[in-house]
């Protein structure tokens, strides 16, 4: 299993003027959960006493670090569901006692939090910075977005389906992804504004555009990067009802290209 969301910086670019005011990247991407993480205890608890004694003969954290236990655990949320992130079977997994988890969280729940602040870094970040890119035309903007669809590095999508399928069994995660979720479709909306649509019209053609493809990633329909690339400029036309130029669409092929060879199955809108 390759390391997946936490060890890659999402892509982005510069906020272009608009016809509306609209607010900063960090601005949008504030902390949903409850301010910045929690910062390491000053004081020890038994459990980092006993890692400390644990480090003293041999059986050290310093064998693994804090972005091992983050994308194992990003990993196991992935493939197993959140049920499956327990401290003992990721120790085991990471061949380090039980106790050293503690010298970089507090707790399973400071976990909990952490890996719902990697998703918002890393699955909301990128789109919101991708529709906030300056572009000639409304289609140019639209394959801004697009370029998340393709690249995982921009947008993990089943550690997107993770996230939601741990959000129905627990409100407070729920809370945190219909928040996520404003934020995006807010984003591609300021995108629409930008362009002379009205606020009505930006309003839904950013949810049918956002929406479709979170739902595209859910069925799991399993089409070829290729397949998927034939119908953009059809997809243009649906999502901004201008035909799109051809420059446009070369341009996004050539982009969609570079991730044909390493994952054939890689899907856009």
């Amino acid at each position: 299993m390759s390391e997946r969301a936490l060890v890659h910086a999402p892509g982005g670019g510069p906020a272009q003027n608009s016809r509306c005011e609209e607010p900063t990247v960090a601005r949008i991407t504030m902390k949903i959960i409850g301010g910045s993480p929690v910062p390491p205890s000053q004081s020890k608890g038994p459990e980092q006493i006993a890692a400390h004694q644990v480090d003293s003969v041999g059986d050290s954290s310093s064998r693994t670090s804090k972005n091992d236990w983050l994308n194992l655990a990003i990993n196991t949320l992935i493939d197993d569901g959140i049920d499956e992130v327990k401290i003992q079977v990721m120790a085991k997994k990471l061949d380090v006692s039980r106790s050293s988890f503690y010298w970089f969280f507090k707790s399973l729940q400071d976990l909990h939090d952490q890996l719902l602040q990697n998703w918002l870094q890393n699955n909301t970040t990128p789109i919101i910075e991708h529709a906030m890119r300056p572009a000639p035309t409304i289609n140019r903007a639209i394959l801004n977005v697009f370029e998340c669809w393709v690249d995982e590095r921009l947008f993990d999508p089943k550690l997107d389906i993770a996230v939601r399928l741990w959000a129905r069994r627990e409100p407070a995660v729920r809370t945190v992804v219909h928040e996520a979720d404003r934020r995006r479709v807010d984003a591609i909306k300021a995108m629409y504004l930008r362009y002379g649509y009205d606020d009505e019209n930006a309003f839904i053609r950013a949810r049918v555009l956002y929406y479709m493809q979170i739902g595209h990633f859910t069925l799991d329909l399993g089409e070829t990067l290729d397949a998927r690339v034939s119908h953009v400029p059809a997809y243009l036309l649906a999502f901004s009802g201008q035909e799109p130029e051809p420059e446009d669409v070369r341009l996004f092929d050539a982009f969609a290209a570079r991730f044909a060879v390493s994952d054939p199955s890689a899907e856009v809108p």
